[in-house]
C-alpha cells in the first residue's frame, strides 16, 4: 500500500514512516522545509512539500494514496483555537478525497486528562473542546465511507533521545537548577515507547475498522518518579513545587502535571494484536544525553 503521512519528519511521524516502510509499504510524507524533505528522503520515503493549511496539497496527496495517517499539528499554545480549526479543515479536505473509498484515515489525539480516578477506556468520548474537534471530524468520516480511526497518544511518547513534554521538563530542570513535581507526585501519566506508538498507527491503518478509537499507552508513571528521573539526568535535586508556584516554573505544563490519568488498552490489543514491548519511560530518561536537552 501507499500511505501519505503528515508530520512525516517529526518525532512520532518519522517513526511511523520507518514502521510503514519496514512493513513493505510505500510512503509519501508532508514536509514544510528542505531540511524536512531531506530527512524524509533519508528514511526512504518521498517528500511532499506543503503545510496542513494548504488543503489542495493535502487533497492531491490523499488522492494518490491508499490511505492517510495525519500527525501534523501546530503546537503553538498561544493560538491553539486557530490550530484546531486548521486541523479540522485538513481532516475535512482529506476526508472529501477519501469519501466512499473505504480507504483508511488515522489521526492522532491525546489521552491526558481524559478521565480521573479510573482507567480511560477506548469507548470514552472526548470532552468538547477546540482540540477534540479533529477527533470528532475524523470519526464522523466513518459515515461517509472512510475507514477512519483515532489513536489517542500517551502524553509521553519516548525513546533514547529527549523529546516531548518530558524533554521540556528536563530543559526546565536544567534552567532552574532543580527538578520538580506538583502536589504529592502520585498522579500518573501514561507513557509509550515511540516504536510501539508507530506500530499501533501502522496496524490501525492496515486493519482498524471504521469509527474505532485506539490507545497508545504502555505504562502509567507517577509524576514524582518522572521528576526524580529528570533530576538524576540533569544532576539537580528534585523538589515539591507548590500549586501556586507551578505556572511560573512549568508554564503551560503546570495544569498538565496536576492531572492523574491512566488508560486501558484492552480493546486496542484485542482489535489489532498490539503489544507494547519498548523500554519504559524512566529507563529511557536514564539513556538520554544531558547535552542533548535543549
Amino acid at each position: 500500500m501507499r500511505f501519505f503521512v503528515t508530520g512525516a519528519s517529526g518525532f512520532v511521524g518519522s517513526a511511523v514512516v520507518t514502521e510503514l516502510l519496514g512493513a513493505g509499504h510505500e510512503v509519501t510524507g508532508l514536509v514544510r522545509s528542505d531540511r524536512g524533505a531531506d530527512a524524509v528522503r533519508a528514511l526512504g520515503a518521498e517528500p511532499v512539500r506543503g503545510t496542513i493549511e494548504e488543503t489542495a496539497v493535502l487533497r492531491a496527496a490523499a488522492a494518490a494514496s491508499d490511505g492517510v495517517i495525519h500527525l501534523a499539528f501546530n503546537h503553538d499554545f498561544s493560538r491553539f483555537t486557530e490550530s484546531a480549526r486548521v486541523e479540522v479543515a485538513a481532516i475535512d479536505a482529506v476526508g472529501d478525497e477519501l469519501a466512499g473509498s473505504g480507504r483508511p484515515l488515522v489521526i492522532a489525539s491525546g489521552l491526558l486528562g481524559l478521565t480521573s480516578g479510573r482507567d480511560a477506556l477506548e469507548t470514552d468520548p472526548m470532552p468538547p473542546s477546540p482540540r477534540t474537534a479533529g477527533f470528532a471530524a475524523a470519526l464522523a468520516l466513518a459515515e461517509r465511507g472512510v475507514r477512519s480511526s483515532v489513536v489517542r497518544l500517551a502524553p509521553s511518547v519516548h525513546d533514547a533521545v529527549p523529546a516531548g513534554f518530558v524533554g521540556r521538563l528536563a530543559t526546565i530542570a536544567g534552567d532552574a537548577g532543580r527538578s520538580g513535581y506538583v502536589g504529592d507526585g502520585a498522579q500518573r501519566w501514561p507513557a509509550v515507547h515511540r516504536r510501539d506508538a508507530a506500530r499501533l498507527f501502522r496496524l490501525a491503518a492496515e486493519r482498524g475498522t471504521a469509527g474505532s478509537v485506539f490507545h497508545a499507552a504502555g505504562e502509567a508513571v507517577a509524576v514524582a518518579d518522572i521528576a526524580a528521573a529528570v533530576g538524576r539526568l540533569m544532576g539537580v535535586p528534585t523538589e515539591v513545587v507548590e500549586p501556586g508556584d507551578a505556572e511560573a516554573r512549568f508554564g503551560f505544563l503546570a495544569p498538565l502535571l496536576a492531572l492523574d490519568t491512566t488508560a486501558s488498552t484492552e480493546l486496542t490489543r484485542a482489535a489489532l494484536g498490539w503489544t507494547p514491548d519498548g523500554a519504559g519511560l524512566v529507563d529511557d530518561i536514564a539513556r538520554w544525553d544531558p547535552a542533548a536537552v535543549s
